[in-house]
């Protein structure tokens, strides 16, 4: 889903400002523009997150009232294309096809460069980059009149001001022509470009032409360091709790526990990266369109297993929470077959450390200077995600990290209190349940007497959830309430089911991270190049290509099964989740490598990629016990000759 890009507006485009959903324009054609000032929303017409999304005779449009959704409202109503879902709008000009709705098929879109010899046309999308007025997002506009020194768009999401009386467009762009005949638009905006127009036309001729794709630049390769003696001298700062913690957990300085493998790493292209950052971005977007879909259509959830006790609490969290997801990880397998999402961790990850601080120390105190430390950013954006929430009082409020009597949790979170205490808010670690107490109004206090009102947590909601289980849904619920004002032991469910603690990441994540949103995800996007086919049932055609079994809530890669096209067992692993129901996913292995499968995870802060590395195991199974390894990027031309 796009996030809103926000403006600095001038005194005067203040005053006359439209609030939230004000129509501020009608095109030719009919097609309203309105006010996308969200400072003005009115909370009683938009109470919660479905009352911003756009539907138009079914089908969804976008965010209200985004640049997205008024391109794709204006195509549908006028051509009956839809195109489908983008993480962010400057990322239309690479798309290539477009959805006939009326007859189900396909259209060829062609990008023509700002520049190019063929001009734009009525109806097509003008596109803005990333950068400047439009930071991450970029901007979409469609084109409704085109002149010699001129053309017309109209568009939403670019000022909050009405239309001049009798105008059906929303602002003039100017043009000139080169000598050639190449048609230039000028962008108004500092720091701001535009990236050209897309048609809808099969006519290649002056368009951009998307680079292939080179295979060779999306294989994982394993290098080698030249040994030194590094290998006897600490390199992780056990001043630092964090890495201390790392090093108690490790027994050493160590990034992977097997110590022939102490120089070893892994290299990927810049070109592989750059996929693999779109991938995710993307990715989080349709996961979220998934999300919603479940919540709008409840006959879907009784595949999730969830309690239903808790089924309005969860809407709740989506219709309330918005966006305040902080940070997820994505799972793939990439080979040069291709790049494939497997599941994603959208509620409790790991290896967060590993990827944003471990490797990248690993690499400098070896002196490894090829290449780029894939978790650098890491850190930094967590910080962000969390200045950016927008939700705790940074003077009065103090954020609990919760997590269970583990070592690996122990810097796993200790990581994380270091990026919320960057991020400028009070943070208190929480080990185990058994320090904390119910106060005398049923308030939860932590070792410290302070009460608890915000947390971050390591455990999965799924924990807390198998308390209810243990019960009739129902009189779990009521137990739980009566127990919250009683003196008793607190338990995980009375923290994060708690209706005055807001917990991170929100109780709608629950539906994500739950691998029954795979198969939904395929009937929404059937073919999606990112996804594998997905089904609650096990097909002829799952069968034919080999399969996985999943039970749809499950950990560390317990209890998942691989069997090829032949009906042949090729991993198997068990656990404590047989009991729960499976889902069926496409067989797409992951690449080995020397004698290791090669696993990549991207890791996101507030939706968007933020970071990577790599988990290898010499299974076909990715578990609790497998490695992570250092992950580096190489520029395209170093890596092929690597």
């Amino acid at each position: 889903m796009l996030q809103p890009h926000t403006k600095s507006l001038s005194i005067n485009d203040k005053a006359h400002s439209l609030p939230f959903g004000a129509i501020q324009g009608t095109t030719a054609e009919g097609v309203v523009s309105y006010s996308s000032d969200y400072d003005s929303v009115d909370g009683s017409q938009y109470p919660n997150r479905k009352a911003f999304r756009s539907y138009y005779d079914g089908i969804y449009m976008g965010y209200k009232w985004q640049c997205v959704e008024f391109a794709r409202r204006w195509l549908y109503i006028n051509l009956g294309l839809v195109f489908n879902d983008v993480s962010m709008a400057y990322e239309i000009f690479k798309l290539r096809a477009i959805r006939d709705v009326v007859n189900s098929t396909e259209l060829p879109l062609n990008a023509f460069a700002n520049g190019s010899l063929r001009r734009p046309e009525v109806g097509c999308m003008l596109i803005w980059d990333e950068g400047g007025e439009f930071e991450h997002t970029g901007h979409i506009a469609i084109v409704t009149e085109v002149f010699d020194d001129k053309i017309r768009v109209a568009e939403q999401n670019m000022n909050f001001t009405p239309w001049p009386a009798g105008q059906s467009y929303s602002r003039e762009i100017e043009a000139k022509i080169g000598a050639k005949g190449d048609y230039w638009l000028k962008c108004a905006y500092t720091g701001s470009s535009i990236l050209g127009w897309v048609i809808q036309t099969p006519d290649t001729r002056h368009s951009v032409q998307l680079p292939e794709e080179n295979p060779a630049l999306f294989k994982i390769k394993l290098t080698e360091h030249n040994a030194s003696d590094c290998i006897d001298r600490p390199w992780l700062n056990i001043a630092n709790e964090d890495e201390a913690a790392y090093v108690d957990m490790m027994k050493g300085h160590w990034l992977t526990s097997v110590e022939e493998d102490y120089f070893k790493y892994f290299a990927v292209s810049q070109s592989a990266v750059d996929s693999l950052e779109s991938a995710t971005d993307e990715l989080h977007g349709l996961f979220m369109h998934a999300t919603d879909y479940v919540l709008q259509h409840p006959e879907l959830l009784h595949s999730f297993a969830l309690p239903s006790a808790i089924l309005a609490k969860v809407m709740r969290s989506w219709d309330n929470r918005n966006n305040q997801l902080i940070t997820s990880r994505f799972d793939f397998a990439m080979t040069d077959q291709g790049l494939k999402v497997y599941e994603y961790n959208c509620d409790s990850a790991s290896c967060y450390m590993e990827a944003g601080k471990v490797q990248g120390k690993w690499a400098w105190h070896l002196g490894i200077k090829s290449g780029d430390d894939n978790g650098a950013d890491l850190f930094k954006a967590l910080v962000k995600a969390w200045q950016e929430c927008d939700v705790v009082d940074v003077q009065n409020g103090t954020i609990h990290v919760l997590q269970d009597i583990d070592p690996e949790e122990d810097y796993h979170a200790l990581f994380m209190k270091k990026a919320i205490e960057a991020a400028g808010f009070n943070c208190v670690r929480v080990i185990g349940l058994s320090t904390l107490t119910f106060g005398e109004q049923g308030e939860i206090l932590d070792q410290h007497g302070n009460p608890i009102r915000w947390v971050w947590k390591t455990w999965a909601w799924e924990t807390a959830l198998n308390q209810l289980r243990k019960e009739e849904e129902q009189e779990a619920l009521e137990s739980h309430q009566a127990r919250v004002t009683q003196p008793q032991i607190v338990e995980l469910s009375d923290v994060l089911l708690n209706d005055d603690i807001m917990v991170y990441e929100p109780l709608w994540t629950l539906i994500p991270s739950n691998k029954a949103i795979l198969p939904v995800l395929w009937s929404l996007f059937p073919n999606h190049p990112l996804l594998l086919n997905t089904s609650f049932e096990l097909s002829d055609e799952l069968k034919a290509t080999g399969y996985v079994s999943k039970p749809i809530v499950g950990r560390c890669g317990e209890n998942i099964q691989l069997i090829d096209a032949d009906n042949q067992v090729l991993a198997n692993k068990g656990g404590a989740f047989a009991e729960r129901q499976q889902i069926y996913q496409q067989l797409f292995a992951l690449p080995k490598i020397d004698n290791y499968y090669v696993q990549i995870c991207t890791f996101t802060a507030a939706g968007h990629y933020a970071g990577s590395n790599v988990r290898v195991d010499k299974s076909m199974i990715i578990g609790k016990d497998s490695d992570c390894m250092a992950l580096r990027t190489l520029d395209d031309q170093a890596f092929l000759t690597l």
